[in-house]
């Protein structure tokens, strides 16, 4: 399928409607999310325990996975024993080794095989292929990205945010387990990212956000694979207090919204910061899980941070209609607004780069 998206947004149309239901073009996106970051947590996971299992992007990519503390150092290994292939760590324990289940093979925590019951005359055994694989890994602050087939560097994906926002004590914010949530989406992951990257739909599907923002003052540049949005506060009562030599000082600057491509969106207030990755399940099904991280407590359910659980709700019943009417025989592609919908058309010519 040809994408064909126009550099020039003022003669560009969007990408074709097959794209959001065809299960052959989504069968085709394994590539792609494979050699894509994906954000799994932050360094408390191994607080408690120094072990924590995952799996990374289940339904595209479904690769099992461990982190792993030895001391200070947090490393990523597959989670699959090298000699029958049985998933190694159920669940996040404190333990020297890992010890498979099913024969009784055990790796040091770093990965390296350390013991295999009844093997005494296996020739060339242990090689270094009887170790775990390491998985890619790295860290933004105290967040952990892991990669399966490392195609680039994370500062390639995740500079424009480090450049923005170095200034935030990120480490410092909290995970709230009980403020985060998954929900399940009917629409394809692209077109739940579609509505996220533009805030055109704002006045008309968020009232309430609306009030907190002042829309002709709304921001959206697309920049080394991310896409940056900026919500303008209407006063400075619930907006960052940004230090003078930044390139927003002066601005009553209510949200930050960064898009990182494919499927994540890193979403900081006055009063932390949510986390959402997109994971695709099906062609029409999505699955969104949330990661909420409190700064300060006290500006919780203010401006434009607020009423979380509502703005989603509203996002997923447009998206859901949306899902409908790209599988009519009557629709294909459509114009982008260059004002509005600058976000959208950068994402979809990241996805013809890439696809």
């Amino acid at each position: 399928m040809k994408l064909d998206i126009d550099n020039d947004i003022r003669k560009a149309k969007t990408i074709p409607s097959k794209f959001y239901h065809s299960p052959k073009v989504y069968r085709k996106l394994k590539k792609l999310f494979n050699r894509s970051w994906q954000f799994v947590g932050d360094t408390e996971l191994l607080q408690k325990n120094n072990t924590h299992p995952g799996i990374l992007l289940e339904g595209m990519v479904d690769e099992p996975y461990v982190l792993a503390k030895d001391g200070e150092k947090i490393s990523c290994m597959s989670n699959v024993c090298t000699h029958r292939g049985n998933i190694i760590c159920k669940k996040a324990a404190k333990t020297k080794n890992l010890v498979c289940g099913y024969h009784g093979r055990q790796f040091n925590i770093d990965g390296k095989m350390k013991f295999m019951p009844e093997f005494e005359n296996v020739e060339n055994f242990p090689s270094e292929s009887d170790n775990l694989p390491q998985i890619e890994m790295d860290m933004w602050k105290n967040m952990i990205f892991i990669i399966n087939d490392k195609k680039c560097e994370i500062t390639k994906l995740i500079g424009p945010m480090i450049k923005r926002l170095s200034w935030l004590p990120v480490e410092e914010f909290k995970y709230k387990p009980e403020l985060s949530r998954v929900y399940n989406v009917k629409a394809n992951w692209a077109l739940y990212c579609d509505n996220y990257l533009e805030g055109f739909h704002i006045p008309f599907v968020h009232k309430d956000l609306n009030q907190a923002l002042e829309y002709d003052e709304y921001f959206t540049e697309g920049i080394d694979n991310t896409v940056l949005q900026i919500g303008v506060g209407k006063d400075n009562e619930h907006t960052f207090d940004l230090p003078e030599n930044h390139q927003d000082y002066g601005k009553n600057v209510a949200a930050y919204y960064f898009f990182l491509f494919p499927n994540m969106m890193f979403n900081f207030y006055p009063w932390g910061l949510s986390i959402n990755v997109v994971k695709p399940k099906s062609p029409e099904e999505t699955q969104v899980q949330y990661f909420t991280y409190v700064w300060k407590e006290e500006l919780m359910e203010k401006g434009a941070g607020s009423g979380l659980d509502k703005v989603e709700l509203e996002d997923e019943e447009i998206v859901e209609s949306v899902q409908k009417g790209v599988k009519s025989k009557a629709y294909d592609r459509g114009k982008y607004s260059p004002k509005r919908e600058i976000g959208v058309h950068y994402f979809h010519k990241l996805i013809q780069k890439y696809y």
